[in-house]
Order: C-alpha cells, then sequence, then structure tokens
C-alpha cells in the first residue's frame, strides 16, 4: 500500500526526531511490501524565518491532503522576542485547529526494569504503573480570547478559556472508551471549585458516566491529582482534561 506522509520538522532536535522516524519507516516499509511517500514542509521557527509566518498555508494544505503527519518540534531561544502571533508555538495551536485533531493521548508506563530510572522512590513505583491521560486539545484557555486592557491598575493581560458541551462530550468520549479497553477506571480532572468551565466540563462528564456503567468513574481537582501522580501514580488507569491541566 502506498500512503503519503507530511514531514513538520520544525526547530531545534525536531528534525533529528523526525529524520529517525523515518529511517524506521523505511525499514518498516521494506519489511511489509508499504511504500510511503515523504513530503517536507515548514512549520514553527523556520517557517517564520523563511515566510515570516510559524504556519504556512502550504503546510495546511500539505498536511490536509497526506495520510498522516509527523511532527518534531517548534520553538527556540531564537524566537522568544517575537510576538504572540509570530511565535513558532502559534503553529502548534493553527495545525491543531485545522486538522481537527481535539484528543492528545498521552501514555506514562514505567516498565519493572527501569524502575532505577525513575525519580521516584522504589516503595511508589512498586511494581511499575501504566497510565494513559485524555487531554483536550482545541479548547479552553489556548484557544479563548486573548489580549490586553486598560484595568483598574493600568495595564493588564487577559486570556479567557471557555468550553461547551460538545467538546467536552468529545473529548469525555474519547476518554470513556479507552478506559473500557484497558483496567476501566477513568479520572476526571478539573478545578470545580473555583473555575466555572470546569464546573460544566464536571457536569458534563458526569452524564456521559451514565453511558458507562462498567467504568469507575470518579473526579479529582487539578491540585491534588498533582500530589497523587507523585505520591501513587499506580492507583490511575486513564486521566481525562482540559488543555492547559493536561499540559
Amino acid at each position: 500500500m502506498e500512503y503519503n506522509i507530511a514531514l513538520l520538522k520544525g526547530d531545534g532536535i525536531g528534525p533529528e526526531i523526525v529524520d529517525s522516524a523515518v529511517k524506521i519507516l523505511e525499514i518498516t516499509a521494506e519489511i511489509y511490501g508499504h511504500s510511503f511517500r515523504f513530503t517536507p514542509y515548514l512549520i514553527g521557527g523556520c517557517a517564520y524565518d523563511s515566510t515570516g509566518t510559524p504556519l504556512p498555508e502550504e503546510t495546511v494544505k500539505g498536511c490536509l491532503a497526506s495520510d498522516s503527519v509527523i511532527l518534531g518540534a517548534v520553538g527556540g531561544p531564537a524566537w522568544d522576542s517575537l510576538p504572540g502571533d509570530k511565535r513558532p508555538e502559534k503553529a502548534l495551536l493553527g495545525i491543531r485547529s485545522a486538522l481537527g485533531l481535539y484528543t492528545n493521548l498521552r501514555p506514562a508506563r514505567l516498565y519493572p526494569a527501569l524502575r532505577s530510572a525513575s525519580p521516584l522512590k522504589d516503595n511508589i513505583v512498586g511494581d511499575g504503573f501504566d497510565l494513559m491521560i485524555v487531554r483536550e486539545l482545541t479548547g479552553g484557555i489556548y484557544f479563548g480570547d486573548r489580549g490586553y486592557r486598560e484595568g483598574k491598575y493600568g495595564q493588564e493581560a487577559f486570556d479567557t478559556e471557555a468550553y461547551s458541551v460538545t467538546e467536552i462530550e468529545r473529548i469525555g468520549r474519547v476518554a470513556f472508551q479507552s478506559a473500557m479497553k484497558r483496567r476501566k477506571r477513568l479520572c476526571s480532572v478539573d478545578k470545580a471549585n473555583v473555575l466555572e468551565s470546569s464546573r460544566l466540563w464536571r457536569k458534563t462528564m458526569h452524564r456521559l458516566a451514565e453511558e458507562y456503567p462498567e467504568v469507575q468513574y470518579t473526579d479529582m481537582f487539578v491540585d491534588n491529582a498533582a500530589m497523587q501522580l507523585v505520591r501513587d501514580p499506580g492507583q490511575f488507569d486513564v486521566i481525562v482534561t482540559s488543555n492547559m491541566f493536561g499540559d
């Protein structure tokens, strides 16, 4: 079979990562009789240096026309002084939105043989852990209204977090379905004691939980979740959370 793969090498270690991935895919193609056609596109700081924008339209069109996309990394000290809409990281938000990539799966697994490499104590690591973090990727504070304005104490900056029921439902279903394929435990992480967006998040997740009675569902505040991850990571199976908390 033949596949078109877009290569977004980006900046820093990005080219090294993508080049290594290509080598692996070329070997895979030989073994299984596939044919991969790789097409590089600019993204991030290198794209800004060449075109004046971190995400050229050609890159977006190329990715949409491809069967798969391999992304390296973007950003670096050379572009830290650029305005927000020109920074390399802006390209990540743009490509996620353009491709409709609302789910970010972040597995974390520690094998017993690698216990000594973990910064966690042996009595915490135990026989290792295996968890999956499901992060919402195209909503929340990273995509909300932002800017500067005059406030009570002079100039102030603001970023806005907003989530719709639809956005929460679709990432929630991904998380529940992932839990169904694993150990059937799901923890939703939010800040519902303070944030209105988190209260809607929790309300929506509770309603979804009724559709998956086989899954043991719990809620946890994000500050407690951060502590529990280093205190006892083995208690988690699947974690679902918002864009910022998942980052």
